[in-house]
């Protein structure tokens, strides 16, 4: 449909979340980053003295970092909506600018709140850390290694550089590697156990809970998830990956998101058969 074929590629909305945590296992193996539970401000300086001073990366990670934030997608005056919008000041990273302004509503590591502007900052960080750009460290270290068979592409803020929360676009195949690669433990790419990690419920709430930017719903799998429907689900006891590119006419739609999972809970049935 609308014009997406095997040839084409999809935005990932959130989805992308999924993949810029797994950079960040790729850089602490590779030596650039020691340790998730580093502050953040080790690696971006220019965060000192805002609401991220004592934040660990882990914190970002698990979206726990007691930072303020609105991700309501209907509201233009939402963090989320405003994020990219303001004017920046030269030689500053737009994320960065945004994100230190934002007031503390709990103590690090109590409070769960989604934050696509923590992706983004988690993106900034690899940057610096590693000193390459996104898009070359996700060749580099993910693309090239596991034989994507097609170039992804980054959607970039006004400096040039990836908006590392959302919108890369993949063809549907290599969505599908993606998860094979999650489901086989990154192997030579993150440090080992990194996936056992990442994709078990870091924090809990109704219904599942959160890893290192992967969903953990209930049932024994994990997923990347981004609004519109689009969605890479793994279950590791089946070695199952089903991916899903979507254009819901809602950014999220209860119900057709129950109809998603009612078809994966169908192909779990049949592959257990």
């Amino acid at each position: 449909a609308r014009g997406y074929g095997p040839e084409g590629r999809w935005t990932s909305f959130s989805v992308a979340k999924s993949v810029t945590s797994t950079l960040v296992g790729a850089a602490i193996k590779d030596g650039y980053i020691k340790s998730i539970d580093d502050p953040v401000t080790r690696y971006i300086p220019d965060l000192a003295g805002a609401g991220y001073d004592g934040v660990t990366i882990r914190q970002l990670l698990t979206m726990t970092s007691g930072v303020k934030w609105n991700e309501d997608y209907t509201n233009p005056n939402s963090d989320v909506a405003r994020m990219f919008a303001e004017a920046v000041p030269a030689g500053q990273d737009p994320t960065v600018f945004y994100m230190r302004k934002l007031p503390r509503e709990s103590d690090p590591g109590v409070k769960f709140v989604y934050k696509t502007g923590e992706t983004n900052l988690i993106g900034v960080l690899v940057r610096r850390a590693t000193r390459k750009s996104l898009s070359a460290y996700l060749e580099e270290k993910i693309w090239k290694p596991y034989g994507m068979e097609r170039d992804a592409f980054w959607m970039t803020d006004q400096t040039g550089a990836e908006v590392s929360g959302c919108c890369l676009s993949v063809s549907l195949r290599d969505y599908g590697r993606i998860g094979q690669m999650a489901l086989e433990g990154g192997k030579g790419i993150v440090p080992a156990g990194w996936f056992a990690d990442a994709t078990k419920a870091q924090v809990s709430f109704p219904g599942g809970g959160y890893g290192y930017q992967w969903w953990v719903p209930a049932g024994g799998v994990f997923a990347a998830q981004g609004i519109f429907g689009q969605s890479i689900i793994v279950d590791p006891a089946r070695k199952l990956v089903m991916v899903t590119s979507a254009a819901w006419p809602r950014a999220s739609d209860r119900a057709l998101a129950q109809e998603r999972m009612a078809f994966a809970m169908k192909v779990q049935a049949a592959a257990k058969e």
